[in-house]
């Protein structure tokens, strides 16, 4: 009798008033605030309220989700503690590969939610539960359903190119397009092919920011110009870049 007077009652309602403060909680506090009981025990009345635990440092904070205001990748930070919707990095992980409009890289992903991404990444495309492939100098990571990693996989080549077409070194946009005269016609991957052996060497990926820059995919198509007006329509972009620019 004297021992249920000492103990309070024990409820997961105890848990609630911690879970909602504004600073996370760890497992000790919730085990004072149920009377020092066991983990197993705490663990189980923690089954029984909503709650989310922490994606860094062991998953060893604790808050309740509803009391947080979730920025618009579905994460919040309190101190350096940080939450997600989803509970653990894995699903955040996957979540945020498939809302994605390009995908992300390791690095993207690692300033997003402060933490280490790879361990995820690499387990999400060994279970084919996200896809990987090399863009310029950097893997970039896809949603595992093939129509979406598709449109993903377009948008980022699109930035990436858009990226690149401003830092364009003059003398290789002009190599590009007098390659393009010599084979009127041709696709990035075959031009780029022509274009083996130039010094300093032209890559792919600058081929094709080169096409996205002056939209030279309609140049010498097989409905489009002519070649020798394709031809002429090259030259008039090449005269566009500035004189000394092409020293």
């Amino acid at each position: 009798m004297l021992y249920s007077i000492i103990m309070p009652r024990r409820s997961p309602a105890l848990l609630v008033p911690l879970l909602s403060a504004s600073s996370p909680v760890t497992l000790e506090q919730l085990q004072r605030a149920l009377g020092h009981a066991s983990r197993a025990t705490t663990f189980r009345y923690l089954r029984q309220v909503r709650h989310i635990r922490s994606y860094n440092h062991n998953g060893r904070f604790y808050t309740d989700p509803a009391r947080q205001r979730f920025d618009r990748f579905g994460l919040v930070s309190l101190g350096g503690v940080h939450f997600s919707r989803d509970g653990s990095l894995g699903a955040t992980v996957l979540r945020l590969l498939g809302e994605s409009d390009d995908g992300y890289t390791d690095r993207e992903l690692r300033d997003l939610l402060h933490v280490a991404a790879y361990p995820c990444l690499r387990a999400a495309v060994r279970q084919q539960r996200a896809c990987r492939e090399r863009l310029g100098d950097v893997y970039v990571y896809f949603s595992a359903d093939p129509p979406t990693a598709e449109q993903q996989r377009r948008a980022r080549q699109t930035r990436l190119h858009a990226r690149l077409a401003d830092t364009l070194e003059p003398a290789v946009i002009i190599a590009v397009l007098l390659a393009l005269i010599r084979h009127p016609g041709s696709p990035p991957g075959q031009l780029a092919r022509h274009l083996q052996g130039h010094s300093p060497p032209i890559p792919l990926v600058q081929v094709q920011a080169v096409f996205e820059r002056f939209d030279l995919h309609r140049i010498g198509e097989k409905r489009g110009l002519p070649p020798a007006d394709a031809a002429e329509r090259v030259l008039e972009l090449i005269r566009t870049i500035p004189p000394q620019d092409k020293s």
